[in-house]
């Protein structure tokens, strides 16, 4: 990786930026404070900013989050948008592995008090009836080639169509949970195999399935147009493509790198394409259908954990009242118009661990939240809180419509599982009135509240910025890992 010496310069609040030296195309641009920069700096995410303003056809600048923390190629946290017309590039590492990792959210008609008795056994059945874990399979039977084809070109409506859902759950989903411009063809067989066996999974690592209450309400009138109120039961998911996703970002980037040497970049991490070669098209049309698999995936998993609801409750789903609010993705790269000074542009948003956060009026936005803008779900760790927030028009001025999507890492995996030896971090959150199932030990440890920033100060720093407006507080009480 190439070290370009960096120096910040505060242009607003919580906002800073890296002047263009050497080759860099656009300066770069970093949501944060003192804290959210000193840890970006000592593990060289600032750097990855610097690098990412070096790809053909980036306009404005290269964004990053104040989640920001380092990655492949982009940091976690970055936002890069490249125009097709100037030469702009596709780069997988601007999308990651787990292609279209996202976060759903749904509400029901239950309240605290309705869980007091039977959490425990609500929280073990959603961990037999969702599967979990490193390769994990089984909550739908395995797919044949021509059924998974159909899949990746259908996305949420392919779940639906075959019982996982209903038609209310699209029109709440990001792109109407189907990426335009899939194409099968363009993945390998390796990813096919992969994922065939794998939709209905949630998968590993930092995927959860979480139970929360709504604890704290910050603007009552998108509370209500999202139904949500205090002390309300909820559910949210996170999870992604799985292995397909992996297998078709690994193709890529190995295809990518083998190409001859086109573009003189600072990191070969950055491998990429021009949008609109042959192999900047076919990456676009097997990313898409990676993005189509995890919105089936989400869809899928909704599904059987509605059904893990009424089995453990004895409830119908009449008074379960569970529905979907909205299903965003934060591992992408979509087509998307955008206003760079008074031109309207079209252009290739790479939005890597960064969330779509559209304000009121956009016509992206469903209807049914278009008066207010687009739910933005912002996931922190399973021992402190969630975030609700909302986009504002902020976000299209300055972030491409982007917000920040979690609280980020501070510890890699090593170290939280070295620092978590010895504990027992199940009965630690117990304690504290959360009750958690996993796969195995270390996958707590990874995931145990000291490996995040606190997620409160990321997401004060959007709202603070004027780019995501808070709206709502989600304490868990309940979670699956794998």
């Amino acid at each position: 990786m190439e070290k370009t010496p960096l120096h910040l310069n505060k242009i607003a609040d919580y906002l800073y930026e890296i002047p263009r030296t050497g080759r860099m195309s656009v300066p770069g641009r970093v949501f944060g404070d003192d804290r959210v920069l000193r840890d970006a700096a000592e593990d060289q995410a600032l750097q990855q900013v610097a690098n990412v303003a070096h790809l053909p056809g980036i306009v404005a600048a290269s964004i990053a989050m104040p989640d920001i923390h380092w990655g492949y190629g982009f940091p976690i946290g970055g936002v890069a948008a490249t125009d097709p017309k100037q030469g702009g590039v596709i780069s997988p590492g601007g999308v990651g592995y787990d292609i279209n990792c996202g976060v759903r959210l749904a509400r029901t008609n239950l309240e605290e008090s309705d869980l007091k008795q039977n959490l425990q056994k609500l929280v073990q059945q959603l961990f037999r009836d969702i599967p979990t874990g490193v390769g994990s399979h089984g909550a739908i039977s395995k797919l044949k080639v021509s059924e998974e084809k159909e899949m990746l070109r259908k996305g949420s409506r392919w779940a639906v169509h075959h019982g996982y859902g209903t038609t209310d759950d699209i029109e709440r989903t990001e792109e109407q949970g189907c990426l335009r411009g899939a194409d099968p063809d363009a993945v390998s067989d390796r990813a096919l195999k992969r994922g065939a066996g794998q939709v209905g999974t949630l998968g590993s690592g930092n995927h959860f399935l979480e139970i929360g209450i709504v604890d704290q309400v910050y603007d009552q009138a998108a509370a209500g147009v999202f139904d949500l109120h205090q002390g309300q039961i909820t559910l949210m998911i996170h999870c992604g493509s799985r292995g397909f996703g992996h297998q078709v970002c690994g193709d890529f980037l190995k295809q990518m790198s083998r190409s001859p040497a086109e573009f003189d970049l600072p990191d070969r991490q950055l491998a990429c394409a021009r949008i609109e070669s042959p192999g900047g098209r076919q990456y676009l049309a097997a990313m898409a259908c990676a993005a189509n698999f995890a919105w089936a995936n989400r869809q899928c998993i909704f599904s059987l954990s509605r059904q893990s609801f009424e089995k453990a409750l004895s409830v119908s789903p009449r008074a379960l009242g569970m529905t979907l609010v909205y299903d965003v993705c934060h591992n992408i790269a979509k087509m998307e118009e955008h206003s760079i000074g008074d031109i309207r542009k079209h252009l290739c948003v790479h939005r890597k661990g960064a969330t779509r956060a559209f304000p009121a009026g956009h016509p992206d936005v469903p209807a049914l939240y278009r008066n207010v803008g687009q739910p933005v779900l912002i996931p922190g760790d399973m021992g402190r809180y969630s975030f609700v927030c909302v986009g504002q028009p902020k976000s299209m001025d300055e972030t491409f419509g982007s917000t920040a999507h979690g609280a980020g890492r501070v510890m890699s995996r090593r170290q939280a599982i070295r620092e978590g030896r010895g504990r027992r971090i199940d009965r630690e959150l117990g304690k504290r009135g959360i009750i958690v199932m996993a796969a195995g030990r270390e996958t707590l440890a990874e995931e145990m509240s000291e490996a995040y920033k606190d997620v409160s100060q990321v997401v004060q720093i959007m709202h603070d910025a004027g780019v995501a407006k808070k709206v709502v507080r989600l304490r868990p009480i309940g979670v699956i890992k794998g």
